[in-house]
């Protein structure tokens, strides 16, 4: 089974940096964020990692480790919020005490990703794929960011409710602060091969295709075993997102992913919109979308909200899910069971 953590109202928050750190002129942006939880009423507990940074890390893996090891087995901490992702998260998962980790969230994406899949796989604990710290700094948040909360507050064997956004942002304004870390310019459209499938049903799983992908083969990323130890052989209904990777590199690397039977059972496949879906010698995202769909027989969704070019939706990993297109707009449904 599954074992869903729970955030309470006025709940402890450890934030650390599994991956990188925040350069001194950025401390101030870190503050904000802690400011800001705290001003939702959670307390935090900050580690060393957080102000550090060097040579693409935050500190050594082995140190990296040590510090989130230390809020994994934290019976008090409810939530671990890394400020953002970074490089070479891969580090240190070999050093992360799998066997004494307390049930409480983990929330991020991009390099973060590896952590939470690693740590579902391994333990059957939920993990949060969505928002990073850093954020939510600003003083409001659009619908689909603000529902984090409301998802990572859901007991077991409830559901909850999210919905396809309304826009979406096309760049970062990094230059234009404003109450909102977000600008969001451009209608959101989920689309679909073949069109008009859904419901879509399965156990989420997934993160960004960039990083995650390297845990194939290595103990931290056997989907097989979790799938017959945690969920009964329900089938997984994956989700990607791509970062930086070009076109064909993307294809090679679900392929790799299919070869490696991370998609033996599944009921269909979700991606993120991206920036780095760049077209190669005729090559197409959508035949990417296209090629995988005909190969697995399974529908694939795409453009939805999730990743690098936000807003997102908090993905559950190991969450029982429904996908589902209903007047226009899509519905998805989690239930932690």
């Amino acid at each position: 089974m599954i074992r869903y953590p729970y955030l309470s109202e006025g709940g402890i928050i450890g934030i650390t940096a599994p991956s990188s750190g925040v350069e001194p002129e950025l401390h101030d942006l870190v503050k904000q964020s802690i400011h800001r939880m705290e001003s939702m009423g959670f307390q935090t507990i900050v580690g060393d990692t957080v102000w550090t940074q060097k040579k693409a890390k935050s500190a050594p893996a082995q140190v990296r480790a040590n510090e989130l090891n230390a809020l994994l087995q934290n019976d008090k901490v409810d939530l671990i919020f890394p400020p953002w992702g970074g490089e070479l998260l891969i580090e240190m998962i070999e050093y992360i005490d799998y066997s004494e980790v307390k049930p409480k969230w983990i929330m991020g994406y991009s390099d973060t990703s590896v952590l939470l899949l690693a740590l579902t796989l391994k333990t059957g604990i939920a993990t949060a794929h969505g928002v990073n710290l850093m954020d939510l700094r600003g003083e409001k948040s659009d619908e689909t960011t603000a529902m984090w909360r409301n998802v990572l507050a859901t007991k077991s064997d409830e559901s909850i409710l999210q919905q396809s956004s309304i826009l979406y942002q096309k760049a970062w304004q990094h230059d234009n602060p404003s109450p909102w870390v977000f600008h969001l310019t451009e209608p959101t459209e989920w689309k679909s091969v073949p069109k008009g499938i859904s419901p879509i049903k399965g156990r989420l799983l997934g993160g960004c295709v960039d990083v995650i992908r390297h845990l194939i083969g290595t103990p931290y990323g056997d989907v097989a075993t979790f799938q017959q130890h945690y969920i009964a052989n329900e089938p997984i209904l994956w989700y990607f997102e791509n970062c930086e990777l070009s076109t064909t590199d993307l294809r090679r690397s679900l392929v790799q992913m299919k070869l490696a039977g991370w998609f033996d059972n599944c009921s269909g496949i979700l991606f993120g919109r991206s920036a780095a879906n760049h077209t190669i010698e005729g090559y197409e995202i959508v035949d990417v979308y296209k090629d995988l769909s005909n190969e697995l027989g399974i529908p694939v969704v795409y453009d939805i909200d999730c990743g690098h070019v936000p807003p997102q939706i908090t993905f559950i990993n190991g969450a029982y899910a429904e996908v589902e297109k209903r007047d226009g707009s899509w519905n998805f449904l989690q239930t932690f069971r």
